[in-house]
């Protein structure tokens, strides 16, 4: 039987172990974590062609969800998380009657992910709601799953993989596992302001035929890169693509970035292409790694003011697919 390029991207994804079970236990948590922006992001040459490839780093959202509240209404804390609210509502609808309750929910969001800056704030909260909720209320949460639900939500990012993933985060579905890659560190600068993720992927894309087939080759070359862990190839693309997103999200700040980045000998530039941070990559096994990343924050400091600095996730390897 022929599988399908999603089902064939699933049965690439790392081993974790034996899966959580999806006890009716009452209370549910959840994880889940952010990126710093995206390696690559544009068109391709297709229909659906809007797609991403993640870059996951350890910045975190917990969610708690217990079936009970002060109201006996479904509740949200903070209370602007009303996305996340919405998703919780989802879910109950699909729990077993017995998991039901009449005193409602109480679902609380701690996250270290700043909202509107291209980090997947957004993703990581509903991922995590997803798991937490499904887990109270006995309910699976398979990642296909969580891609039906999101996609009447909002655009997300591909961060319920645990993986480096290519993935259409307009209609919400996987496209590739590309793998994972060695330790980097970002050194990262935020512009100000924040960007609606929903709102930015309303404008139309200015991209031609031309352009969508320089991304479709940009993601094989990415693709060969991250399985064959070449960082150095995988900074030129990011960098890359930040050029080319520069006519959707401008930063005014990537060309001393950049400048930067060969200052230091950094690997190249990422950005939050729907949003407000840009950043310095450096292989963090590099001997050199401390003096670089030491010189690309003093640097960025004088660029921008606040500097923080990531460290990107890496997985377990998988085989290419």
């Amino acid at each position: 039987m022929k599988l399908s390029q999603e089902a064939r991207a699933r049965a690439c994804l790392p081993r974790q172990g034996p899966p959580v079970p999806w006890a009716d236990t009452g209370t549910g948590v959840g994880t889940a974590f952010g990126t710093f922006g995206e390696l690559l992001q544009g068109v391709l040459p297709e229909e659906d062609g809007d797609f991403l490839v993640t870059l996951p780093v350890a910045r975190w959202t917990m969610a708690t969800f217990r079936r009970e509240s002060v109201s006996g209404e479904l509740e949200v804390w903070p209370r602007h998380k009303t996305k996340a609210l919405r998703l919780a509502q989802m879910i109950a609808e699909l729990a077993p009657v017995r998991a039901r309750s009449l005193r409602g929910g109480s679902l609380t969001l701690d996250s270290v992910i700043p909202e509107g800056k291209g980090l997947a704030s957004s993703s990581a909260d509903l991922v995590a709601t997803a798991r937490a909720v499904g887990r109270a209320l006995g309910v699976a949460m398979p990642p296909a799953r969580i891609e039906r639900l999101l996609s009447r939500i909002e655009p997300t990012d591909g961060v319920l993989y645990p993986a480096i993933v290519a993935f259409h985060h307009r209609s919400v579905r996987l496209r590739a596992v590309l793998g994972s890659l060695p330790a980097m560190a970002v050194v990262g600068v935020d512009e100000g302001g924040s960007v609606d993720t929903v709102d930015f992927n309303r404008i139309p894309k200015p991209f031609t035929p031309a352009d969508r087939r320089a991304y479709a080759d940009l993601l094989a070359r990415l693709t060969d890169a991250v399985r064959g862990r070449d960082l150095a190839q995988v900074g030129r693309i990011a960098t890359r693509s930040a050029l080319m997103n520069q006519r959707l999200c401008h930063k005014a700040l990537l060309d001393p970035m950049r400048d930067i980045c060969r200052e230091v000998g950094g690997l190249g530039v990422a950005v939050g292409h729907s949003g407000t941070t840009l950043g310095i990559l450096l292989d963090a096994t590099d001997p050199a790694y401390t003096r670089r990343v030491t010189a690309a924050a003093q640097a960025c400091g004088e660029l921008a003011g606040g500097v923080t600095l990531y460290r990107t996730l890496s997985f377990p390897t998988t085989s290419p697919c």
